[in-house]
């Protein structure tokens, strides 16, 4: 019907002629779907993933039981007569200039390069975690202050920093090996989870949680937190790929784990001398860094592109 205003015309349609027969309802019955179960799906179909996964497995496996794939001591059964032999029955890979079992000291290193690797992310993730969500969500003077040293320790190459406070160190483990490591990177940790946890904390069930009075600290650990460490599990897997390669780096300049420790970096250290005359036993330790590498920039990746939304919706 027409209506008396002079400035505009409205027109209601009778209630015959418009049934209510077109009703959205929401289904009580359908269960909600979280982000990390989108996540875990688009894992799961994900062929990259799998082969990741299979060979972070076998790594991990080779470094927790290296019985399981050699009976050959490492160590005890070297011999000078053998000195950079050729491969026989029962040493695959040959020998190293020592005359010890090349294929048993790539099985027996990787327990050294993996627990330095896996020390120096767990390290570098908490500590990021801790001073960025800190920094992020308090703000003020004390994101200034983390801000700048932040920036003080990104001036520092890591690697460059790395070498000259392990020379002064008295002794050399995995642990500390791991801990100069992680001195040098954290800012990057800490700097990724500042920014989600800015992004987060001006969320709306952020500020429904404050209207029901929840403590800031509890809305931090509850909230904030859980919702911002997903750049975090994706710089981590990335990044212990590259905490492998770095202590390969320091041991194959002499600063990093000691010569009596076997790992890969020490074995190729060690090969270098006899690169010309037999490559090989420098070759084989270097392929095993180069695959555990790939397998966490793999898993990275594909782990990367799950978490991220905008990823998953172009998908």
């Amino acid at each position: 019907m027409p209506s008396n205003d002079m400035t505009a015309t409205h027109y209601v349609a009778p209630l015959d002629e418009t049934p209510l027969v077109a009703v959205d309802r929401v289904d009580e019955s359908a269960k909600t779907r979280s982000a990390w179960t989108d996540a875990w799906d688009s894992l799961r179909t994900s062929p990259m993933f799998w082969i990741s996964a299979v060979l972070i497995v076998l790594i991990l496996l080779v470094a927790i039981v290296p019985q399981l794939f050699t009976h050959t001591s490492p160590t005890l059964g070297c011999d000078l007569d053998f000195s950079n032999a050729s491969p026989r029955a029962g040493h695959p890979l040959g020998f190293t200039r020592q005359g010890c079992d090349v294929y048993a000291r790539v099985i027996y290193g990787t327990r050294a390069s993996l627990t330095v690797g896996i020390l120096a992310t767990v390290i570098f993730a908490l500590v990021g975690l801790i001073i960025g969500a800190v920094a992020g969500y308090y703000g003020g003077w004390l994101d200034a202050v983390v801000s700048r040293l932040g920036d003080i320790f990104f001036s520092v190459p890591s690697v460059l920093g790395a070498i000259v406070l392990m020379s002064v160190l008295p002794f050399r483990n995995a642990t500390t090996v791991a801990l100069v490591l992680a001195v040098f990177t954290w800012p990057q940790a800490a700097r990724i989870v500042r920014g989600a946890v800015v992004l987060a904390k001006n969320s709306d069930y952020v500020l429904s949680a404050k209207a029901l009075g929840v403590s800031r600290f509890k809305i931090l650990l509850r909230h904030v937190v859980p919702n911002s460490i997903a750049p975090l599990i994706v710089l981590a897997t990335v990044s212990l790929g590259s905490f492998i390669v770095a202590e390969a780096t320091l041991s194959f300049l002499g600063i990093g784990l000691p010569p009596s420790v076997m790992s890969w970096g020490n074995d190729i250290s060690q090969a270098q001398a006899s690169i010309r005359t037999a490559p090989m036993s420098l070759f084989y330790p270097a392929v095993a860094l180069s695959i555990t590498v790939l397998a966490f920039l793999m898993l990275g990746d594909v782990v990367r592109d799950a978490l991220d939304p905008k990823a998953r919706a172009n998908r």
